[in-house]
């Protein structure tokens, strides 16, 4: 088949982009959802249509040529440009009906949004909502989220942020867990009772470090990173454990232990790509995002 430079499709180079990027067309085929064999052929019209090769086969995928590695920043700023065509579009739809891309972490989609998101939908029907619960940061400017929940402040300068919110913090433990080892009768206490505590992040020992405890990872008997799979710790009798007060003010399986006053909060921030406030349809979840959490 014969192909000209006319007729560089942009999704040839996106292919090409997540190969090189996973590094096998497998990899690919899982990051973007497009078949291995559809990768292949569009890696193989992007050759044809450039008239170099792009990758060669190595022992775990493929690897990119001399000339592959020269063409990827070019390949980068497409992906760039394309990303930004897309912002730009969406910023300038007038209807509100259609999709907003909403992403928060994993406890704020499980707790939180559900009764927003059905309050805003009995509100406005033509508003459809695709909900990514994500503890990763999902980049908003190469669309991958329309708006994002954050508990932290974004630092890229492009985004338009909002904290709207301050989600109280609290240490509660298992009612059954209270019975069975006796209530904390003070801050000294606490350090007689066991705690669930995270196994790669070194949140929970830095606040402790930050109220004059000195405690290693080894401190916590059961540890997991899995938020969502904490709050079964902790609500299992495993231990004290620091959660929302949303979550354990509303469970009746939990008890809170009120020794610690001050705890500090989680700020949540509202994010989004600069071009996507224009938009009516987006303005009005953020609004109904930034209303909900204010009250």
């Amino acid at each position: 088949m014969h192909y000209c430079m006319d007729n560089l499709d942009w999704s040839l180079i996106r292919s090409c982009l997540a190969v090189a990027e996973a590094g096998s067309l497998s990899g690919a085929a899982r990051a973007t959802g497009i078949s291995q064999p559809t990768l292949g052929r569009h890696i193989q019209a992007a050759e044809a249509t450039l008239g170099v090769t792009l990758f060669t086969r190595v022992a775990k995928g493929l690897a990119l040529t001399e000339a592959g590695h020269a063409l990827m920043p070019a390949a980068r700023a497409m992906h760039a440009a394309a990303a930004e065509l897309q912002l730009t579009a969406k910023g300038r739809a007038t209807g509100i009906e259609g999709t907003v891309r909403l992403t928060a972490s994993r406890v704020v989609s499980y707790v939180i949004l559900p009764r927003i998101l059905a309050m805003l939908r009995a509100q406005e029907p033509g508003i459809q909502i695709d909900l990514v619960p994500s503890d990763t940061s999902e980049n908003l400017l190469f669309g991958e989220a329309d708006i994002a929940l954050r508990m932290y402040r974004p630092k890229q300068g492009d985004l338009v942020t909002r904290h709207i919110a301050d989600l109280p913090i609290g240490i509660y433990a298992a009612k059954s867990y209270l019975d069975r080892r006796g209530r904390p009768t003070g801050p000294d206490d606490l350090l007689r009772h066991d705690f669930v505590g995270y196994d790669k992040n070194d949140q929970i020992i830095r606040v402790m470090r930050g109220y004059g405890v000195e405690v290693t990872r080894n401190f916590f008997p059961v540890r997991c990173d899995c938020p969502l799979t904490y709050v079964e710790l902790v609500r299992a009798g495993c231990g004290l454990g620091g959660l929302q007060r949303l979550i354990g003010d509303s469970d009746p399986a939990l008890e809170q232990v009120s020794v610690l006053p001050d705890l500090p909060s989680l700020p949540v921030w509202l994010t989004a790509a600069p071009h996507l406030r224009q938009s009516p349809r987006l303005r009005r979840v953020w609004d109904a995002l930034a209303e909900a959490f204010a009250a």
